[in-house]
C-alpha cells in the first residue's frame, strides 16, 4: 500500500568525485582532525613531564628534520612503488609511533629522548606519505574537473584542521594529552584502512626505472626544466620560512606584550584557518584562466600579518588581516595544485611533489632558529618588517618569470599527465554555454 511519501534518496556525488577521490578526502579529514589535536597534546606532554620551552622546541624540530632528510627519497619511492601501498605503510608507522607515544604518556614515564625519537619516526612516515598522497590525489581526478576537486579537497582538509585544533585543545584540558595522542593513533589506523580500499585500476603501470638516484635526477630535471616550477618552489622556500618564523616566534611574543595575552593570538590563527576554508570554497566556483598569475598575485597578502604584528594593530584588525591572508593563500594553493596536475606527467608527480615539499620546509627550521638572534640584533619591529618585505620581494621576482604570467588553464591534460579514473559508460560533460568560463572567473579571484 502506497503512503504517498516519496522514498528518501541518497545524495548523489558529483561525477568527478569517484571512489578513490572520496576515500582520499575522507582519510585526510580523519587524520587532520586527529593530527592538529596531537600537535597541542605533544607540547603539553613534554611540559607535564617536566620539560621546558627548549624541550618543546626539540620535539618540534624532530617533527621537521626527518621531512628535510627523507622527502626526496619518499618522492622517488612513491613514483617507483604503488602509491596507495606507500601511503598505507606510512600511516601504519604513524599509528604505531603515536600509539607508543600515547602509552608512555598514559603510563606517566615519558622521557625526552623517547618523545623525540617517536616524533621523528612519525615525521619519517610523513616524508614518504606526503609525495605519495599528492601524486595519488592528482591522479584521481580528470583534467576538466581538477580545479574544483582540489578546492573541495582542500576545503575539507582545512576545515578539519581548524576543527581539530579547537577540539584538541578542549580534549587535552578534559582528558589529558595521553588520550588525545591515543585518538590520533586511532585516526591513523582508520585512515590506513580507508586508503587500503583505493581503486588504482586507472593508474597506468610504470616502466621500471634506472635506480633511486636516476629517479631523483629525473625528478630534478623535471623541476629545473620548467622555470615556473623552480621559481615558485624557491619563492616559497623563502616565504614559508619567514612567515613560519613570524607566526611561531614573534606572534606569541607580540600577543603577550602588546595584545593582551595568548587569547587574541589564538583568535588570529583561527581567523587564518577560517580564511583558508573560505578561499577553498571560493575556488570551487572561480576558474582563473591564467592559473599561476592569479595565484602569485594572491601571495602578496601573506606579507600583511607580519606587517600587522610590526605596528602592532588591534586584535580585531589582526584577525581581519589573517582572514584575508588565509583566503588568498588558499587561492594560490588550489591554482598551484591545478597547474601541477595539468603540466606534470603522472609517473613523475610524486617526485616533483617531493621537491616542492622540500623547498617549502627546508629553511623553516633555520628561519625559526634565527628569529631570536635577529630580534636581538635589529629589534622585533624591524625583524617583522623584514619578514614582510621578503615576502613582497620574492613574490615580485616570481612575477618576472614569463611562464608564471602566461601559463593558462587547459580543460584537457597534455599527453602523459593525469587523466583521472575511467568514467562510467555513457557519461558526458554537460554543455557549457558560451562565455561560461568568463562568468565563473568574474565570481572571485604550497606550495
Amino acid at each position: 500500500m502506497s503512503t504517498g511519501i516519496p522514498p528518501l534518496r541518497r545524495p548523489r556525488r558529483p561525477a568527478w568525485a569517484g571512489r578513490t577521490y572520496t576515500l582520499l578526502t575522507a582519510a585526510a579529514v580523519v587524520t587532520n582532525l586527529g593530527g592538529n589535536g596531537a600537535l597541542i597534546a605533544s607540547a603539553f606532554a613534554v611540559l607535564d613531564a617536566g620539560g621546558d620551552s627548549g624541550d618543546v622546541g626539540l620535539v618540534a624540530a624532530a617533527r621537521t628534520l626527518p621531512l628535510v632528510l627523507f622527502l626526496l627519497i619518499g618522492g622517488a619511492v612513491a613514483d617507483r612503488l604503488p602509491r596507495h601501498r606507500v601511503m598505507v605503510a606510512a600511516n601504519t608507522l604513524n599509528c604505531l609511533s603515536q600509539g607508543a607515544f600515547a602509552a608512555l604518556v598514559l603510563a606517566g614515564t615519558p622521557r625526552l629522548w623517547q618523545m623525540v625519537l617517536l616524533t621523528a619516526l612519525g615525521a619519517t612516515g610523513q616524508a614518504f606519505f606526503n609525495p605519495a598522497a599528492e601524486g595519488m590525489l592528482m591522479a584521481s581526478v580528470s583534467g576538466e574537473h581538477a580545479g574544483r576537486a582540489f578546492a573541495v579537497f582542500r576545503m575539507a582538509v582545512q576545515g578539519a584542521s581548524l576543527g581539530g585544533a579547537a577540539l584538541g585543545g578542549a580534549l587535552v584540558a578534559a582528558l589529558g594529552p595521553g588520550w588525545v595522542l591515543a585518538l590520533d593513533a586511532a585516526a591513523f589506523a582508520v585512515a590506513a584502512a580507508l586508503r587500503s580500499f583505493l581503486d588504482v585500476r586507472h593508474v597506468p603501470p610504470r616502466a621500471p626505472g634506472g635506480g633511486l638516484l636516476a629517479d631523483l635526477r629525473e625528478g630534478w630535471h623535471e623541476v629545473t626544466g620548467r622555470p615556473w616550477l623552480w621559481a615558485i618552489v624557491l619563492q616559497f622556500s623563502v616565504a614559508n620560512a619567514v612567515v613560519g618564523a613570524a607566526e611561531a616566534v614573534y606572534g606569541p611574543l607580540v600577543a603577550r606584550d602588546r595584545l593582551g595575552g595568548p587569547a587574541p593570538w589564538g583568535l588570529a590563527l583561527a581567523a587564518f584557518g577560517a580564511g583558508t576554508v573560505a578561499g577553498a570554497l571560493l575556488m570551487t566556483r572561480w576558474r582563473p584562466r591564467r592559473l599561476l598569475l592569479a595565484g602569485t598575485l594572491c601571495v602578496f597578502p601573506l606579507a600583511l600579518p607580519s606587517a600587522a604584528l610590526a605596528v602592532p594593530v588591534p586584535p580585531g584588525a589582526l584577525c581581519a588581516v589573517m582572514l584575508v591572508a588565509g583566503v588568498t593563500v588558499e587561492v594560490f594553493g588550489v591554482s598551484w595544485m591545478t597547474a601541477l596536475h595539468q603540466e606534470i606527467p603522472e609517473d613523475r608527480l610524486s617526485r616533483v611533489s617531493a621537491y616542492d615539499w622540500f623547498g617549502s620546509v627546508a629553511f623553516v627550521p633555520v628561519a625559526t632558529a634565527l628569529a631570536g638572534p635577529a630580534e636581538r640584533a635589529f629589534g622585533r619591529t624591524a625583524a617583522l618588517w623584514g619578514c614582510s618585505a621578503l615576502v613582497v620581494l620574492v613574490t615580485a621576482a616570481v612575477l618576472g618569470v614569463r611562464e608564471v604570467r602566461e601559463l593558462a588553464r587547459r580543460d584537457r591534460p597534455v599527453a602523459g599527465t593525469p587523466a583521472g579514473p575511467p568514467r562510467p559508460a555513457g557519461s558526458a560533460d554537460p554543455p557549457r554555454p558560451a562565455g561560461s568560463a568568463d562568468a565563473e572567473r568574474a565570481v572571485g579571484g604550497h606550495g
